[in-house]
């Protein structure tokens, strides 16, 4: 498999090309009945690769994806090739990369990454290149459903519509009747507002108490004590890892008596955060959303040969609970998986008879769940909140999987 960062373009002097073609003329002639090299069909990831563990995880998914089909013959007899590009989390700069990506010769499809504003920012470009744009993490409703026809988004990930609704039953049935929402300022925070509150009317629940805080803030305690003061019995948290750092320490500084379960969205996965907070977690009842971890698989052989390929490409793989951001790797690996089938099955990498193939996958068994279908033309989510899991850091950061109700 190569992976490769897209090079600048070089401007080369007449002499230099008379030279390269005497060279190329000079050169011996492939050895009779030696085919040529197949041209590889090219794959972007745009993620924030630098700043959080999340776009790491989300190219280890692909990798171990491609290694897989290049090592069976790759697609059309091509081999898959990936092209990395780092947004940062800058919604700009992803659309800058959209727009430099769309024009790579043989790219059939581009891999996003974690941050809902940023995938949002990038869809007027992704559907002015027909570009298939598979979301690997970013939950937010308005991704998927947003309004273009024909669609050129595909997601298995989680959708807030759905994970509103999972985070607030899941708080009843622990015993919460009274929820306080701390919302990340952004439209991220929005779409959890909408899916958390249609769901707390929906279960005739009390009222939600709102605040909201703007990326950065580093202190909560004002947001918190309101939460805490208006008699709320759980705080749902939707946040980024950095800003989940600020208010669970704004939590854990609280007296023991005055202190309140957190329950949280994914966002708070997206980083080392276990590392930055340390004993501070054993302060704090602190739970949070998954869909997928090596240490209790919902298909423990096909997880199994996936973990071992992991080990044997990726440092550091010394127990399943310890893969960091394992749904990123999850999630990616069925998306490429399903394209894969996609690209067979349209008998090309035009982006259109792609697209429509995503759309007419048959049945697929993946790491997540038996895919049947995954998609369709009304449907462009794979997952809903049958695949929703709570969650609890364990030791070393481990992430491990409550167990089901």
């Amino acid at each position: 498999m190569i992976e490769h960062l897209q090079a600048p373009r070089l401007r080369v002097a007449p002499i230099l090309l008379l030279f390269a073609a005497s060279i190329c003329l000079a050169m011996p002639a492939p050895l009779h009945g030696e085919a040529p090299a197949a041209r590889p069909i090219l794959i972007g990831l745009d993620a924030d690769i630098t700043g959080q563990r999340a776009g790491e995880a989300i190219r280890r998914g692909i990798v171990l994806a491609i290694d897989e089909i290049n090592g069976a013959g790759g697609v059309l007899g091509r081999p898959l090739e990936l092209v990395v590009h780092d947004n940062r989390g800058n919604p700009a700069r992803g659309i800058d990369n959209i727009e430099e990506l769309a024009m790579l010769d043989d790219l059939v499809a581009v891999v996003g990454g974690a941050f809902t504003p940023v995938a949002l920012a990038q869809l007027d470009a992704v559907h002015r290149h027909r570009l298939i744009y598979l979301g690997p993490w970013a939950a937010g409703t308005a991704i998927v459903d947003n309004g273009r026809d024909p669609n050129f988004v595909f997601r298995v990930s989680v959708r807030d519509e759905f994970a509103g609704g999972f985070l607030v039953g899941a708080a009843r049935d622990r015993g919460y009747g009274r929820l306080g929402l701390l919302l990340w300022r952004t439209a991220w925070g929005r779409s959890n507002e909408a899916a958390m509150t249609a769901a707390i009317d929906r279960l005739g629940m009390e009222p939600a108490q709102i605040q909201w805080f703007n990326s950065g803030q580093n202190d909560m305690s004002v947001e918190i004590d309101a939460l805490v003061g208006a008699g709320v019995d759980a705080i749902m948290l939707v946040s980024s890892a950095s800003d989940g750092i600020v208010a669970i320490c704004g939590m854990a500084a609280r007296r023991a008596a005055d202190r309140v379960p957190i329950i949280s969205h994914w966002g708070i996965t997206i980083g080392d955060i276990h590392r930055a907070l340390g004993s501070t977690l054993d302060d704090v009842d602190l739970t949070f959303l998954q869909t997928f971890s090596f240490v209790d698989p919902p298909f423990p052989d096909r997880v199994g040969n996936v973990y071992r390929a992991y080990c044997a490409r990726f440092d550091g793989c010394d127990a399943p609970e310890h893969v960091p951001s394992p749904v990123g790797t999850a999630h990616a690996y069925d998306l490429i998986h399903l394209l894969r089938i996609a690209i067979a099955q349209a008998g090309s990498i035009d982006r259109d008879w792609v697209r429509l193939a995503l759309e007419n996958l048959g049945s697929y068994q993946g790491l997540l769940r038996n895919y049947d279908p995954p998609f369709a033309d009304d449907r462009h989510d794979a997952l809903d909140v049958a695949d929703f899991r709570l969650s609890r850091y364990g030791e070393n950061g481990a992430i491990i999987p409550l167990p089901l109700r």
